[in-house]
């Protein structure tokens, strides 16, 4: 039964994430949105929408570790895993808007995280700063576009049968259907997912880095992959970045207020997690620098990475003879290697465009 209850719950997110996106994303466009800003609010909202349904239940039901495990491992698991695998099925063009400002921004996010993390909570008042931040860079992207957004507005005003008061019902119905999927969703996969923890005999924060994580990021799996398999390149790209943005300050911001007395951070997290997290994000900016796209070859040390930072938690958990030998291997072999080719390869870009 928790295997079905934790498998109908997650069914319920990614349904509710779909209702949530496609009917906000349809009445945005009608009031003139451009397409730009509802893939990097709208869109980047809902496919984020399952975290935020997640960790708000999991900091309301005194489980910490499961709301913040939740959103550093779903960022993880963009990056290294959804990147990677798109990357595999076709290389990806990265727009330089998305150097320049978008990855930039997950980075210092990223470490900001890192910082707050250091006193070992987020607090209300910094939940409140986040907040802040992420409408203020709502308000960024929406400046930014501006001259789009009323060529959109002029275009879709042609389209009056979209305006009929049937429109708007509908739609506002697939929004509010949507977020009460994720609110039955949320319910059903955070108490699964405490069950599941205690029979596996490891630690909720590892269930909320891993298959939590994993659970709530299948809508941008779905929507990265698509989009790869579509040809829509930049698509895949900008949704990861958008959805890691709106999770930082978006999710860990309004969890962080919602909670009566903030969220309690777990040492491990500040000391290992976290910090994969901020390493991740920044590797995005050599590896998109490059070329401008990111290959097929990235996408597989992107994806490698990630199979092994879900080794080494279950090792860590297991306790299992083999971490220290596994710690070695990475630590003098694996990264040491991978900086030095990243760095050789940036060298040459930079030199190839003087």
């Amino acid at each position: 039964m928790t295997v079905l209850f934790f498998l109908a719950g997650l069914t319920f997110l990614i349904a509710g994430a779909e209702a949530l996106v496609r009917g906000a994303s349809r009445m945005a466009a009608v009031l003139g949105i451009s397409p730009l800003v509802i893939g990097l609010t709208v869109v980047a909202f809902g496919t984020s929408s399952p975290e935020l349904a997640v960790s708000i239940k999991s900091a309301l039901s005194g489980e910490p570790n499961l709301a913040v495990g939740n959103v550093v491992g779903s960022n993880i698991f963009n990056v290294l895993f959804i990147l990677g695998l798109s990357a595999l099925i076709t290389p990806l063009v990265v727009s330089k808007q998305l150097v320049r400002s978008d990855v930039p921004v997950m980075v210092v996010l990223s470490f900001v995280v890192l910082v707050l993390s250091l006193n070992g909570s987020f607090s209300r008042t910094e939940g409140f700063l986040l907040i802040g931040g992420l409408i203020v860079y709502f308000w960024y992207l929406f400046y930014q576009s501006q001259e789009e957004s009323v060529k959109s507005k002029n275009n879709l005003q042609t389209e009056g049968d979209k305006k009929s008061i049937g429109f708007w019902a509908k739609n506002a119905g697939l929004f509010l259907g949507g977020i009460a999927l994720l609110i039955i969703g949320s319910r059903w996969l955070v108490d699964s997912a405490v069950i599941v923890a205690d029979y596996l005999g490891v630690s909720e924060l590892v269930v909320g880095l891993t298959i939590l994580a994993a659970g709530t990021s299948l809508p941008e799996v779905v929507t990265s992959v698509i989009a790869a398999l579509r040809g829509e390149r930049e698509i895949a790209v900008g949704n990861v970045v958008g959805s890691n943005i709106f999770n930082i300050m978006g999710v860990l911001g309004i969890t962080s207020i919602a909670a009566p007395a903030g969220i309690e951070v777990s040492s491990a997290l500040t000391g290992f997690d976290i910090p994969v997290m901020v390493v991740a994000a920044f590797a995005c900016l050599p590896i998109f620098f490059t070329g401008g796209m990111i290959s097929r070859q990235e996408g597989v040390l992107l994806l490698g990475y990630y199979i092994a930072y879900t080794l080494y938690l279950i090792l860590a958990a297991s306790h299992h003879d083999a971490l220290a030998g596994f710690n070695i291997v990475m630590m003098y072999f694996v990264i040491p290697i991978t900086i030095a080719t990243i760095s050789i390869v940036v060298l040459r870009e930079i030199s190839a465009r003087k």
